[in-house]
């Protein structure tokens, strides 16, 4: 579940890369349900992995902090306690047990210290190799080859096939309609598309009766849904 993020309605992606946020969001009514969304969520994150890497070691450690008063990363000016500059050094972190440092005492060298201490650090960035420091699935899931699964997710479902709570008729797109208590009531496909607006058509139950009126509607939305291009 690494990048992932369980919600009410489905599942969120959200990862980080050099300041940029890479998000998706994978509803379940739009997948068929939780297992399918969560592996469309699961195959988005594994593409981010694989084709947008993390910094590396080097980058993050020639950013700029907000603490450093010298202008460049991994050289500090060392000064006493009167505020008078002793020295200038350039300090890197390699590993756990490996810190390169070197000193140069601004009395031995005077203001070329500081573009000692400069070509220094320079070198010592040369010994860093690597990616910054990663979740544990982040390498996994970068070495681990993409292969399509036994059964493969659902295709994103659109709007006008999700089904309702508010659906009767169990088929999304065919409702039961009764505009007034004595009227018999009918069942109608209709089916939305943007920027187009809906097409729609109703079927009587006093002309077909019930059930071959439903199953008219049913077969006019599986009509309509073709003719968009969905099924």
């Amino acid at each position: 579940m690494y990048g992932i993020y369980a919600r009410p309605w489905g599942f969120e992606v959200s990862i980080v890369r050099r300041g940029i946020r890479y998000f998706q969001q994978f509803g379940n009514g739009s997948y068929g349900g939780a297992e399918h969304a969560l592996r469309r969520a699961q195959e988005w994150r594994d593409a981010v992995v694989r084709t947008v890497p993390p910094a590396t070691r080097r980058e993050r450690a020639e950013k700029l902090r907000a603490s450093n008063t010298t202008g460049v990363p991994g050289v500090f000016c060392l000064v006493s306690s009167d505020g008078r500059g002793l020295s200038w050094l350039a300090k890197t972190y390699i590993a756990p047990d490996e810190i390169l440092r070197a000193n140069f005492p601004i009395h031995n060298w005077g203001d070329a210290a500081r573009t000692m201490a400069i070509e220094e650090r320079a070198k010592q960035l040369k010994h860093m190799t690597g990616l910054a420091a990663l979740h544990p699935a982040e390498e996994s899931i970068r070495k681990s080859a993409s292969a399509p699964t036994a059964t493969p997710a659902l295709r994103k479902r659109s709007r006008s096939e999700i089904l309702r709570k508010s659906n009767s008729s169990g088929v999304s797109g065919v409702h039961y309609k009764q505009p007034r208590p004595d009227h018999p009531g009918y069942w109608l496909a209709i089916t939305y598309t943007a920027g187009k607006g809906s097409v729609s058509k109703a079927f009587s139950i006093k002309v077909h009766g019930c059930d071959e009126a439903k199953r008219l509607a049913i077969a006019e939305r599986n009509r309509q849904l073709a003719q968009k291009g969905i099924g």
